[in-house]
């Protein structure tokens, strides 16, 4: 531990492409998906071999066998075997949230490094029996006798060998993500054609930042793919204009799976250290970790599920006195267009901002031009616990290409929480 705090460096980051489910990775598991974006930050700066402190991960849709994912991906690296992994969930805010932890870690001098990661696939989903021929296999077990055996199966119904598929409503409204959003694109009269205008706008400039070679230190190749397999150089407003909706069957509705982000499956990672580590190990940094916050909504009675960043970003910006305009970049997650599009007209609501952020004048509008610049979620995909580190890699990557600025970070998650940083360079 140290008397004062020390300064928290972004070494930089590397995942894997990204690439939608039941595709290109379709036989792949989080563990399979994990070590390979560790080892691309591994490889990227010259680790093998050695001990870090920790490594933080997690990801949302997981096997039972997953219990120990991080510590088993450090295995399946070149990382030194007495690297210790640390497994953390919280749903999309995942890899974030454990750059965080790490970051909070070194400046309080318990720890000189980390790696903050996050991986997922819906495209090995873990698929489940019921719970009522759970219990008769457990009491199966327990049965001694052919007779008590038998007993077990008693009543026993073929309907109870129907697998129960994981699902991705929120247990406490049983809705779904989309269907939340669709309820806060209405309360916040969103309109179709500026959801569809922001994912087109957003996979323009991914393929762009492909295209003048941005994303080559941040990528590594893996499985057979080099690129985003979401991304859609060719894609248009007009084309976005032909899908339909898919949330819900009302005639206002407007997310479609154009301006909303598909299933997808990848992993990220991304290496802090204290200053001192960093020039120990002769590597350059890319900019500080300065600050962080979570933040959750009261959902369930009717606060947008995915409106917690806009909390979060409140307060992180009252706790180091700074305004939404001072920033150079601003990396908005876009889970679906419209939560993007609700986020910025809630900082810019005078009501809201009095009434729900407590704040005397709204927090007014952002340049528009400065908004992920490089694409983001519409664009690249979603895997939950990987978005977090995929950003603060991106992040740190363009604030080095740029020699000086700030950034500031916005994850929304599912449960009503959202997650927000501060990086500087």
């Amino acid at each position: 531990m140290t008397d004062t705090l020390r300064k928290v460096a972004i070494i930089g980051g590397s995942r894997i492409p990204f690439c939608r489910s039941n595709t290109i990775y379709s036989e792949r598991s989080n563990m399979d998906m994990l070590a390979a974006a560790l080892q691309g930050t591994v490889d990227r700066f010259g680790l093998a071999g050695k001990q870090l402190d920790e490594v933080v991960a997690g990801a949302v849709t997981t096997h039972s066998k997953d219990w120990n994912l991080a510590r088993e991906a450090v295995l399946s690296t070149s990382l030194s075997p007495l690297t210790t992994g640390i497994t953390l969930q919280q749903a999309c805010g995942t890899s974030l949230q454990a750059a965080l932890g790490i970051g909070a870690k070194i400046a309080a001098g318990q720890i000189d490094c980390g790696i903050a990661a996050g991986t997922d696939t819906t495209s090995d989903p873990p698929i489940v029996i019921g719970k009522k021929l759970a219990q008769r296999l457990v009491k199966l077990g327990r049965a001694r006798s052919v007779g008590d055996k038998l007993k077990v199966f008693k009543g026993f119904s073929p309907g109870e060998l129907a697998p129960v598929p994981p699902a991705n409503g929120e247990p406490r409204t049983l809705m779904s993500m989309g269907q939340h959003c669709e309820r806060m694109a209405r309360e916040w009269n969103i309109r179709r054609e500026d959801q569809d205008q922001l994912a087109a706008d957003s996979h323009l400039k991914a393929a762009a930042a492909y295209e003048e070679g941005f994303f080559d230190p941040l990528v590594t190749p893996w499985g057979g793919v080099a690129r985003d397999n979401n991304m859609r150089a060719d894609t248009s407003v007009e084309k976005l204009a032909g899908l339909r909706t898919v949330f819900s069957k009302r005639d206002d509705a407007t997310l479609t799976a154009g301006n909303s982000t598909p299933l997808t499956d990848g992993a990220a990672s991304v290496l802090l250290a204290s200053e001192e580590w960093a020039k120990a190990n002769q590597l350059p940094i890319q900019g500080y970790l300065v600050g962080g916050r979570s933040a959750s909504v009261d959902f369930v009675h009717d606060e947008g599920l995915l409106m917690a960043p806009t909390v979060a970003v409140s307060e992180l910006l009252s706790m180091h006195n700074l305004t939404l305009q001072d920033f150079d970049f601003y990396e908005l997650h876009e889970a679906f267009a419209a939560q993007v599009l609700c986020t910025l007209k809630a900082w810019e609501s005078e009501d809201y901002c009095r009434e729900r952020l407590g704040r005397e004048e709204p927090m007014g509008s952002i340049d528009p031009a400065k908004i992920n610049v490089k694409g983001s979620s519409l664009a690249v995909g979603h895997p939950f616990a990987a978005t977090g580190a995929r950003i603060l890699g991106t992040l740190g990557q363009l604030l080095e290409n740029q020699g000086k600025g700030r950034g500031l970070i916005s994850v929304c998650t599912a449960g009503g929480m959202g997650v927000a940083a501060i990086v500087e360079r």
